[in-house]
């Protein structure tokens, strides 16, 4: 059954200290144009190349909501599974700063497009809970650049009025661990429903981490948030870092400043950004150019009818009707691309199935394997899902052992081809001639009696022989022959 979270303590050096986290993970939406303008969305053009009068604030201009935007908004808010509002508002959210034009932000307060919802994340101690407070639209700013002049700072409005989906978790995260595996799981299911690419190298999804530390069963310490954050390892470190940190400003007798902070990869800490603003600070009222946003329960239904199967239920199929461990099903569809190349092994082209738990055992351990080596995705892997297939039926038939399959499967990453034609032309078959088999076993068994005599004495020697066997024919011994074979010559 599915649990809270559970607490990882902190060993200080005048006892311990809980961690408490909370999440506000900020996505892009998909879609071309902008949540208030038709000025595109494209990553990389020109500075200033992608902004309309809307995005630079001009007098005079008034903005038009993006349906699409409040579309993916919904979508994603149902695949949190939480509460669709039905009505909600705009507010203008406000504070001067260059790359922001008119001086405020249109964003959601009090009344988001997406309430309460849960996202359960698979830890090795089980599943745990995590609340989602809310979900509501925003616009992005744009971006200053300090490192291009050495006399100014300049501006790129290129991202002003992207629309943001800001999906804000419950203080429910207890470790670095747990952080790192719910914004894994959040973006894993932006991803299944399109409505996020969740590319953290282009800023497409970034989060800001409320960290906080306490006795525990005490009540919740002063928090301290660290901006921006983009790359799921760097959550990992920032939290680590800055939960000792304030541990050791408790323990020396001082107070925690309530404050915002910034991440320093390369030196491996956080340091002060600003004072942290409350929402008071910010003097939000409703935007008086939006009306409110009013949806209905036959949009939202709709909208729901057409949700993609997404992780949680994938990870259930895949339990049910392949027979996998809940382990093996939660890595396999915590990324829709690896979930598809799985199925795509599974199932041959003429509608036959392949063992389900083998085909895992080789996406699994090889294939994820060679690619997390090589820094690739499953979309770049140089072994199609229709290659590895043919190397597990010439498994399965027995033209080839598990040995020969990996120098097969080692061949076919490098050079390509078909792994059938490969085998023929390489002549890397394995001997099923009993015979040939007993020529080599007998042998081994002549050249060394007195492992014969510790074999019958000690079975699990008989493993020794095997690989002698298997080394003395290159691999193509077919290994049940040979143990069968050994068995009765050994008399084990």
């Amino acid at each position: 059954m599915d649990a809270p979270a559970t607490t990882k303590l902190i060993k200080g050096a005048t006892g311990d200290w809980e961690v408490v986290i909370g999440m506000e993970v900020h996505a892009q939406v998909n879609s071309r144009a902008k949540l208030f303008s038709g000025a595109s969305t494209a990553f990389g053009a020109a500075p200033n190349s992608h902004v309309s009068l809307v995005d630079a604030a001009m007098p005079g201009m008034l903005p038009v909501i993006n349906a699409e935007c409040v579309a993916q908004a919904v979508r994603t808010g149902l695949g949190l599974k939480a509460r669709i509002n039905l009505h909600s508002v705009f507010d203008r959210k406000n504070y001067f700063y260059p790359d922001l034009p008119p001086g405020y932000q249109i964003s959601q307060y009090k009344s988001p497009v997406v309430g309460e919802g849960e996202v359960t994340v698979d830890m090795p101690d089980g599943a745990v809970r995590i609340g989602i407070e809310r979900l509501h639209l925003e616009q992005d700013a744009g971006k200053s650049v300090h490192d291009q002049h050495p006399a100014m700072s300049l501006v790129d409005l290129n991202r002003a009025g992207v629309a943001l989906m800001e999906i804000v978790s419950k203080p429910d995260l207890r470790s670095a661990e747990e952080a790192k595996a719910f914004l894994a799981k959040v973006r894993g299911i932006l991803r299944y429903l399109g409505t996020c690419d969740g590319d953290m190298e282009k800023g497409n999804l970034r989060a800001d981490i409320n960290v906080s530390v306490r006795r525990p069963d005490d009540p919740l310490g002063t928090r301290c948030e660290i901006k921006n954050v983009n790359s799921i390892r760097f959550v990992g470190l920032a939290i680590d870092y800055e939960a000792r940190r304030q541990v050791g400003i408790l323990e020396d007798g001082g107070e925690i400043e309530q404050e915002t902070r910034l991440y320093d990869a390369g030196r491996n800490e956080t340091r002060p950004m600003r004072t942290k603003e409350e929402a008071h600070d910010y003097r939000y009222f409703p935007d008086p150019d939006l009306l409110p946003l009013e949806l209905t329960e036959d949009y939202v239904e709709a909208l729901r009818r057409a949700l993609p199967e997404l992780p949680d239920a994938k990870r259930a199929r895949f339990v049910t009707a392949y027979g996998l461990a809940g382990y093996d099903a939660g890595v396999l569809v915590a990324e829709k691309e690896s979930a598809d190349f799985f199925e795509a092994v599974v199932t041959r082209l003429d509608g036959t199935a392949r063992d389900a738990k083998s085909v895992a055992n080789w996406v699994l351990n090889e294939l994820f394997g060679r690619l997390n080596k090589e820094g690739r995705t499953i979309d770049a892997s140089p072994i199609s899902a229709a290659q590895l297939g043919g190397v597990l039926d010439l498994i399965a038939e027995g033209t080839i052992s598990g040995k020969i399959a990996k120098d097969l499967f080692e061949i076919v990453w490098a050079e390509g081809g078909d792994p059938r034609a490969i085998v023929e032309a390489r002549g890397m078959k394995q001997v099923t001639d009993v015979a040939a088999i007993e020529k080599v076993v007998d042998d081994i068994v002549a050249r060394n009696p007195d492992k014969v005599e510790q074999a019958k004495a000690k079975p699990a020697m008989l493993g020794w022989f095997v690989g002698q066997v298997l080394k003395a024919s290159g691999g193509k011994a077919n290994p049940q022959a040979v143990n069968d074979l050994l068995r009765k010559k050994l008399g084990v």
